[in-house]
C-alpha cells in the first residue's frame, strides 16, 4: 500500500513534538506530501480520510482518525500474556477500588498501578499507602488497572521491532552503562512474534533490575509511539508498517 498524502498532527504554533519532526524528515526522503492537522479537525472529521492516506499523532488524535475510518481501536496489552516468564515480577488486573481497599491495610506492600482500558483517565504511578489515591482524581472505583510489585529499575530502554526484527534500541533513563541482555531482548522478541499475537510494528521497553537481570518493563503498540534517538528512517518506517496493518483490518471497497 502507498501512502499519497501524509497527515502529521501539529497546533500550526510553537515547537513541534520530537516525532512529528522525526516523520516530517522521513517523509520528506520518501516524497510524500505532508499536510498538518489539529485536534478540532480530527474531532469534527473534517480531515478527507482513506486507504491512501497516512496519519500520525497522540494517542486521542489517532482513536478520532480510527473511528473515522472505521478501524477498531487496539485493546492495550502492555503485558502480553505470552511475555509473562520475562516480566520478572508479580503483574495483574484489577480495580481501582480493589487497590483502593488492599491498600487501607498498613502492612500492605507498594504497587504500581495504571489504567488497563482508558488510557488517559490517569498516569500510571507507584501507590505507597491512601495518601496517593489523589492521583488518580475522580476515575471510576470500577475502573479496571493493572498493578504490578514495585521493583527497582537500574536502567530501561526502549526496543523497537519491525516485522519480528529488532531495528533500534534506545536508553531513555537510569544508568546507561548496565547493558541489556540482548539474548533476552531477541528470544521475549521472537516468542512474542511467533504467537500471532504481536502487532506487526511495535516497541518494547526493557530494563536492568538490580540483580543485573534484564526484564520486560512494558510493551508499547507502534501507531502512537513515543521516540527517544531512533532515526528518522526506522522511526517513519516503524509506524507506517502499524498504520498499514491497521488499515488492512477495513474493507475500503465501496458497497
Amino acid at each position: 500500500m502507498d501512502f499519497t498524502v501524509a497527515y502529521l498532527q501539529y497546533a500550526g504554533s510553537g515547537p513541534m513534538r520530537h516525532e512529528e519532526q522525526l516523520l516530517t524528515e522521513g517523509l520528506g526522503k520518501l516524497g510524500i506530501p505532508i499536510r498538518h492537522y489539529s485536534i478540532k479537525r480530527i474531532h469534527r472529521r473534517q480531515l478527507p480520510l482513506g486507504p491512501e492516506t497516512f496519519v500520525a499523532g497522540d494517542m486521542p488524535a489517532m482513536h478520532g482518525a480510527m473511528r473515522q475510518l472505521g478501524v477498531p481501536i487496539p485493546l492495550p496489552d502492555d503485558y502480553p500474556e505470552v511475555l509473562g516468564r520475562f516480566l520478572g515480577r508479580k503483574v495483574w488486573t484489577s480495580t481501582l477500588g480493589q487497590v483502593e481497599r488492599m491498600m487501607e491495610s498498613s502492612s500492605a506492600a507498594p504497587v504500581f498501578v495504571k489504567p488497563a482500558d482508558r488510557r488517559k483517565s490517569f498516569t500510571g504511578t507507584v501507590c505507597y499507602s491512601e495518601h496517593d489515591f489523589g492521583a488518580w482524581g475522580g476515575a471510576s472505583r470500577y475502573q479496571r488497572v493493572r498493578c504490578s510489585e514495585v521493583v527497582a529499575w537500574v536502567s530501561e530502554f526502549r526496543v523497537y521491532v519491525i516485522g519480528g526484527q529488532v531495528v533500534a534500541t534506545d536508553h531513555y533513563a537510569g544508568d546507561d552503562s548496565a547493558e541489556l541482555d540482548m539474548n533476552v531482548v531477541h528470544a521475549a522478541v521472537d516468542i512474542y512474534h511467533r504467537s500471532g499475537t504481536a502487532p506487526s510494528a511495535y516497541a518494547v521497553d526493557f530494563g536492568v533490575l538490580t540483580n543485573g537481570d534484564t526484564a520486560l518493563v512494558e510493551v508499547n503498540d507502534g501507531y502512537a509511539l513515543g521516540a527517544y534517538r531512533i532515526t528518522a528512517d526506522h522511526y517513519t518506517e516503524l509506524v507506517m508498517a502499524r498504520w498499514r496493518e491497521l488499515l488492512a483490518t477495513v474493507n475500503h471497497d465501496p458497497e
